[in-house]
């Protein structure tokens, strides 16, 4: 009886962390993929003003974000043009700039835009964020830990 109590709790814990693309609007998870702690991942975009590709790389931890770095290849408006108090600027051997924070973060939350053009590499995929929701839509951007029963449900990538 104890057992079964105790496998009945491990199928319906949530202790695996995932990373999930939540639409904000009606907080349906849009896409979602178990991770680790310490994988990382790049949200990719076009700059609004000098229409030039930004890469944000992002670190899984156990129940947030980490925002690592911005890798970018010309100043625009907003973009960081020395290193401060929150983060290093530097010129990569390949010539980009890139930005180190190392910033860890509850969520992040992103309108989708046509322009921006975002995007979302993990795993060798790519995820055009135009295809989980509708332009000007809220993508939350998030670890949440899922039961095993989730799993079950194929409800995320493996």
């Amino acid at each position: 009886m104890i057992a079964a109590a105790g496998m009945g709790a491990l199928v319906f814990w949530p202790f695996m962390p995932e990373f999930q693309i939540v639409d904000v609007t009606d907080g349906r998870i849009a896409w979602c993929a178990r991770v680790r702690a310490g994988e990382e991942m790049v949200l990719a975009f076009t700059h609004s003003v000098n229409r030039r590709r930004v890469f944000d790389t992002l670190r899984v931890e156990a129940d947030h974000l980490v925002i690592v770095s911005s890798r970018f290849d010309t100043f625009g408006a907003g973009m960081p043009e020395a290193s401060t108090r929150d983060g290093t600027l530097r010129v990569r051997e390949d010539g980009w700039l890139e930005w180190t924070v190392n910033r860890p973060v509850p969520e992040i939350t992103v309108r989708v835009g046509r322009v921006a053009d975002h995007a979302l590499s993990y795993r060798g995929r790519e995820i055009p964020l135009l295809s989980l929701a509708e332009p000007g839509a809220p993508l939350s951007l998030r670890v949440r830990n899922s039961s095993v029963l989730d799993y079950m449900k194929g409800r995320c990538t493996p």
